[in-house]
């Protein structure tokens, strides 16, 4: 198939365009290299899938119509996968208006380019964060999330409603992937393990919220990617149950579906700077700090759906993950 991806040179972007193109499919990546963080990583990413000849490199912001329009008509994707956004919560309160441009605006255009050529279906990211005030765990993609506590949240959540209208009015198979804390090799120096590694490895104190007493559910980068192709490979279906008397927000009579990608094994945080103290060979000062504004406490996946459907658990363990992560780190910097 030939797959447009946008965001093809981020963390999760170019993981997954990398396995596609080993398996044989042609990949259009869009990116635009915003430098909301290190424009080098995200080239040194690239690096790895220019040498495929199957791989098209296209530097478009999303946000520009006229840019995304001619992509799809020139490349005429099969299916798209949307990871493009601008990220990160505690940046969305500094900066509301950079999540409106590319994680709304944006969106549309994907939405326009896969309404106007026939795209066979449009898998996008999601986020653990519309659970947002939800107490209720393990969160089900069952769950109502009306009460998002960041822009970014929201943003996320808006995704899902287009992409539903989408589906019901044009007939695009859509499937939204709700992740849940991804970490793993050529992560993102914005996050935590990140942030950690690079401190501790200098002799610096880091910053725990919370107090340490977040739980996320880690969820490594091969598990995500792996979770992507198997939805992607499984075009959204109508629910022929679906009923607005008792409505099911994760399905619907269009070929629409909402899914958890997450371990479905949330870790104290604390247990988690342990696994990097103990890859690392060195013990953290930690400066221990009230919860963050837009920050949930926990996080828990409940994937039932995503295994009953595609056959898939995330299932790679932090031990495991983190020591994937920190041998990377070493090698690209050489630290």
């Amino acid at each position: 198939m030939r797959i447009l991806v946008t965001g093809a040179a981020g963390f999760i972007g170019a993981q997954l365009s990398l396995r596609l193109l080993e398996r044989g499919d042609e990949v259009v990546g869009i990116d635009c290299l915003d430098p909301y963080y290190d424009v080098e990583l995200k080239k040194a990413r690239l690096a790895r899938l220019t040498v495929f000849p199957g791989f098209t490199d296209l530097r478009i912001r999303l946000e520009d119509r006229a840019a995304v329009a001619e992509a799809f008509a020139t490349h005429a994707p099969d299916r798209v996968v949307n990871l493009a956004a601008q990220a990160g919560v505690r940046y969305s309160l500094e900066n509301p208006l950079a999540y409106v441009d590319s994680n709304l605006v944006g969106f549309a255009n994907v939405l326009e380019g896969c309404r106007h050529n026939g795209v066979g279906h449009l898998v996008y990211a999601s986020s653990s964060s519309v659970y947002g005030a939800n107490t209720n765990m393990p969160f089900s993609v069952h769950h109502n999330v009306d009460h998002p506590l960041s822009l970014y949240a929201a943003t996320k959540k808006a995704n899902e409603l287009m992409a539903h209208t989408y589906s019901h009015l044009y007939g695009v198979p859509t499937t939204g992937l709700r992740f849940f804390t991804v970490y793993g090799p050529w992560g993102r120096p914005d996050m935590a393990l990140f942030k950690f590694t690079k401190a501790i490895l200098a002799g610096q104190p880091i910053e725990v919220f919370n107090y340490g007493h977040h739980r996320r559910d880690f969820t490594y980068v091969d598990d995500i990617v792996e979770g992507v192709i198997r939805v992607l490979d499984r075009p959204a279906t109508p629910n022929p149950q679906w009923t607005g008397d008792d409505p099911d927000s994760a399905t619907s009579l269009a070929p629409y579906r909402l899914y958890n990608i997450g371990n479905h094994h949330p870790v104290e945080l604390m247990r988690y700077i342990e696994v990097l103290e103990e890859c690392l060979g060195r013990k953290a000062e930690k400066i221990m700090l009230p919860l963050q504004a837009g920050d949930v406490p926990d996080t828990y996946a409940d994937v039932e759906d995503l295994v009953r459907d595609t056959g898939y658990l995330p299932a790679t363990p932090v031990e495991t993950g983190v020591r994937n992560f920190v041998d990377w780190y070493r090698s690209y910097y050489r630290a």
